[in-house]
């Protein structure tokens, strides 16, 4: 008999043993097996194999089935998550079926599923082109259809539409069905589309740079404003491809993946994949399919497509490396953009960390000599420099946090008939209803958190755990009519300036006008055809999104970032500044930018404004440094939840009591907690923190370890949700 260790996906830092017959092929690591666990059989995932542990067979169960022949993981990526789970102190078992497609965990086997196509039917063979002249998207098509068939996931690659298609079906010239795929060489048909720009001094040396050197070497590759990166990237990856390797590209969200893919698709004629949470199942698993078997030559994704099984991994891209979309927030915490350069250094190939803002951490990893940095400080194009302009809100009369000098600016740019973005980090009319009477205001009882006042949709919203109630006739503590709304939102922006600018076109763009599918497409289509025009929008109008006409920006409100409790929010907001900065000045019109503010004089704001985001991030490493925050120490939180608001805390306090009396520690360890979260009660859960400070981050993943077997047996872990957080980017 052979022992086998198995991972199982539950909540649990053990692995568990199994006997396993001789007469049976011994299952590799990394491949799925069926397993008795308690009065089930369940998919478990085997670690290792050893013949002379010492327990007792007589207690084991025996593994039922195997499932794959071979490893469903790169030995890069196995080596990887291992050491994630010990890093992360999160359940190996957990973290291997999290990577994994959804229905493999569910036991399907490793095969293609049929995918859809589209072919022409008998009679669109021998439809005769001429007759569709008057559609002439729909005669490009046929005439493509008619001389090879076409897979779903082509349509964008050809530059189809579905409605197209649809048309073309409804006439019966076509049709879709579904087929096995065929085996596709990539390789062989290679080529670049079209005619390469010409690179500037700067873009040729960076490319030199990276394709000297393709071993692990992390690059940060810092660009300005309209220093083209992306065509830097192309450049290194051709010289990839032509190695017949794959590329993995990372961008911190789903809107961003269209854009990028277009450009990738234009240059090169290769297979590529688009990875996200929105796909549907099949999709996933037949893309992560074509990626162990190397059908695919590049995969753009969000976070998790780091965890994709290539067949040979050549090269990865990290866009707005800096962004906070890639750690996280929840369960296994962990950072795709370490965890990148990690896999990139397992597998001995370069990683490319792209930004204009880089990342306080990636800086100080520069400073180090650990990541190698190079510079685009050349605009190419018709791009054209932004001017800056802060107002001082002291003493200034406000129109719903508008303020004169500013109306004149708006009104100056409609005039020439540009158009103006206004944002401001708050959807909704208002963040708060008051009672005028009693000054009672009305709170999600749920989170501790004020309710948001949404007058287009007659609710009231609480923008933590979405409960919504409608708007209350009187007051809910003294009974009196009497309700004010109190602060601006995006709904009352907007109501503002429709009646400052009666006829302008005002659109507004936030989660609220985005929820259904399309509306966002529809509402960029309105925006590109130009003319004069209000936007107004939240953070999501500044990533993705180039507006050609837009040659104003104004930040209306910018002061709760001065007197934030969380100490990146300076950094957050310096990385935002830069990055809606980017939204105007490439159409060769000049551009403007506007922060309205009671702290024109704050010495951080200063930096920023008139020596920029280097100077700025410099003076951040240097105050970090003095106060021993990160990257100068290392934090690990321990957050912990309940219903009563006690048992949290009391699981908490007893952890520090433990730690003080019976752990030998690192006078260098310093406990902060336990503390209240910074949303202090989500959906009902009053939440409570223990963080965890220390220079070495060695010493800390080792004291965790030896802490966590302790915690699990306190009976009060049980009666509560507890997690481990390391590198918190948030508390």
């Amino acid at each position: 008999m052979f022992i086998v260790q198995v991972a199982i996906p539950i909540s649990t830092i053990s692995v568990f043993n199994y006997k396993f017959n001789l007469s049976l092929p011994l299952p590799n690591k990394g491949c799925r097996v069926l397993v008795p666990f308690g009065n089930r059989i369940i998919i478990g995932i085997v670690l290792s194999h050893n013949q002379n542990i010492n327990i007792n067979h007589k207690q084991l169960k025996i593994i039922k089935q195997i499932l794959d022949k071979n490893s469903l993981f790169t030995s890069s990526l196995w080596s990887l998550l291992l050491w994630s789970s010990k890093y992360y102190h999160h359940p190996i078992g957990k973290i291997l079926f999290y990577v994994l497609p959804v229905l493999l965990r569910k036991g399907k086997l490793v095969k293609f599923s049929p995918i859809l196509q589209w072919h022409v039917t008998q009679q669109g063979k021998k439809f005769i082109l001429e007759k569709l002249k008057n559609s002439p998207k729909q005669q490009r098509a046929l005439a493509l259809l008619q001389k090879k068939s076409i897979y779903c996931h082509q349509i964008m690659q050809y530059k189809l539409s579905k409605y197209v298609l649809q048309n073309l079906k409804n006439k019966l010239l076509i049709q879709l069905s579904p087929t096995q795929p065929k085996v596709e060489d990539w390789h062989i048909n290679f080529h670049i589309c079209g005619i390469k720009p010409k690179l500037n001094l700067e873009q040729s040396i960076a490319v030199k740079e990276i394709n000297s050197k393709l071993t692990f070497i992390p690059w940060l590759l810092v660009g300005i404003n309209g220093s083209d990166k992306t065509e830097v990237y192309l450049n290194v990856i051709e010289n990839i491809l032509l190695q017949g390797k794959q590329i993995l590209v990372l961008v911190p969200e789903i809107n961003l993946i269209t854009q990028i893919t277009k450009i990738f698709i234009k240059r090169f004629n290769i297979p590529i994949d688009i990875l996200h949470s929105a796909l549907n199942n099949n999709k996933k698993l037949d893309i992560w399919l074509r990626a162990k078997t190397g059908k695919n030559a590049i995969i753009i994704g969000t976070r998790s497509a780091l965890f994709t099984s290539f067949n040979n991994l050549g090269l990865i891209i990290i866009d707005e490396e800096h962004d906070n979309s890639y750690k996280q927030s929840y369960g296994w915490c962990y950072h795709a953009r370490d965890l990148a350069v990690l896999l990139a250094k397992k597998n001995n190939i370069p990683i490319i960390l792209g930004t204009e803002t880089p990342s306080i951490e990636s800086l100080y990893n520069i400073k180090r000599g650990k990541y190698y940095r190079l510079d685009l400080n050349k605009r190419t194009g018709n791009v054209k420099l932004v001017n800056q302009y802060l107002i001082d809100l002291k003493g200034q009369s406000l129109t719903h946090g508008i303020s004169k000098p500013l109306i004149k600016y708006i009104k100056k740019h409609l005039t020439n008939n540009n158009q103006v973005m206004l944002f401001l980090n708050r959807r909704g009319y208002s963040p708060i209803l008051i009672c005028h009477d009693c000054s009672w205001i009305f709170e999600c009882l749920r989170c501790n958190h004020y309710y948001t006042l949404h007058n287009n949709k007659h609710k009231l919203c609480c923008h933590q755990c979405n409960n919504q109630q409608s708007i209350p006739i009187q007051c809910l503590h003294c009974g009196s009519t009497y309700l004010l709304p109190i602060g601006l939102g995006t709904e009352q922006l907007e109501e503002a300036i429709k009646k400052i600018f009666p006829n302008i076109p005002v659109t507004r763009i936030d989660k609220d006008t985005t929820r259904s599918k399309g509306l966002l497409e529809k509402q960029l289509k309105i925006i590109y055809t130009g003319g004069a025009r209000v936007l107004i929008g939240t953070q999501m109008l500044a990533k993705g999104h180039y507006f050609p006409d837009v040659t104003l920006i104004a930040l209306i409100n910018i002061d709760g970032v001065f007197f934030s409790s969380d100490y990146r929010a300076t950094e957050k907001f310096a990385q935002f500044y830069i990055q809606i900065s980017r939204r105007i000045g490439r159409s060769g019109k000049n551009g403007e930018i506007i922060l309205q503010t009671h702290y024109p004089d704050h010495p951080l704001l200063s930096t920023l404004l008139q020596k920029g985001y280097n100077a700025f991030a410099i003076e951040i490493l240097e105050e970090r440094c003095d106060v021993f925050l990160p990257p100068y120490s290392s934090h690990v939180l321990i957050n912990s939840e309940d219903y009563n608001n006690q048992s949290a805390l009391n699981f908490l306090n007893k952890l520090r009591k433990y730690i003080e009396q019976y752990c030998i520690c690192s006078s260098q360890l310093l406990l902060i907690g336990p503390k209240p979260a910074i949303k202090v009660k989500i959906a009902g859960r009053f939440r409570w923190n223990l963080l965890f400070q220390h220079p070495s981050r060695l010493y800390l993943q080792q004291f965790l370890s030896y802490l966590i077997p302790t915690i699990i047996k306190y009976p009060e872990s049980k009666k509560v949700k507890w997690s481990i957080n390391v590198d918190p980017i948030e508390n």
